[in-house]
């Protein structure tokens, strides 16, 4: 008698960049049955969303949900309130950084794997080519799984929540050629701060900086649409 052995699902964040894109390829290739998450937190374009859409769909997510959470309301970011976009980094935390944001994002994505069933829940932070945000360092992603782990049920009752973040030590062109391996479109995902509503990027914020230098040090042609 052959055992079907049953496909583990997982929670997969998707914001509609190329890092949650690679992420939920990765997901994939690994054998999950990926539920794509995004979350309309009111940041200022609407086109990443469209972009996650597109992205979940090719990728194969067997589902994709947005949730809206408004951090709008209390601001504090350059990308959730009427502040600049900085086209140049700097030292310390940018501007665009926005208060909490992957905490209340890992947050939902938690409950809803709770509530599949999941164990495993996905996100693309970055802690080489990131923009300085604190909550994109391995320290915070193994601070979040424990904390799973002690405020759920299937933290203290189940077989416990593992929180993967598989591009944490990789540099921009490693995420690029591992997105290529896996067949991810690029020229799909948006990842720029202020894109027009078609998706274009400005080409001058440090999202836009740091995509165009990772497909530069990959040695292939940047398959974003610029303004």
């Amino acid at each position: 008698m052959t055992t079907t052995i049953p496909t583990p699902s997982a929670v997969v964040l998707v914001s509609g960049g190329m890092d949650s894109a690679v992420t939920l390829a990765l997901a994939r290739e690994r054998g999950y049955a990926c539920h794509a998450l995004s979350v309309d937190y009111g940041q200022r374009h609407g086109a990443e969303l469209d972009a996650a859409a597109r992205t979940a769909a090719a990728l194969g997510a067997l589902v994709h949900k947005t949730v809206a959470v408004d951090l709008r309301s209390i601001g504090g970011s350059a990308l959730t309130a009427d502040i600049a976009v900085p086209e140049a980094g700097g030292p310390g935390i940018p501007v665009t950084y926005v208060p909490a944001r992957n905490t209340i994002m890992l947050a939902i994505a938690l409950g809803w794997a709770e509530v599949l069933g999941a164990h495993d829940v996905f996100c693309g932070v970055n802690a080489v080519d990131y923009s300085g945000y604190p909550d994109c360092r391995p320290a915070f992603i193994a601070a979040f799984e424990r904390l799973a782990n002690l405020a759920t049920r299937a933290g203290v009752e189940g077989s416990g929540i593992r929180v993967h973040a598989p591009l944490i030590a990789l540099g921009k062109a490693d995420i690029v050629r591992e997105g290529l391996r896996l067949g991810v479109d690029f020229a799909a995902t948006v990842s720029c701060y202020q894109a027009d509503a078609q998706g274009r990027a400005c080409g001058r914020c440090d999202a836009c900086r740091l995509r165009a230098e990772g497909f530069r040090a990959a040695a292939v042609g940047d398959p974003t649409r610029y303004a």
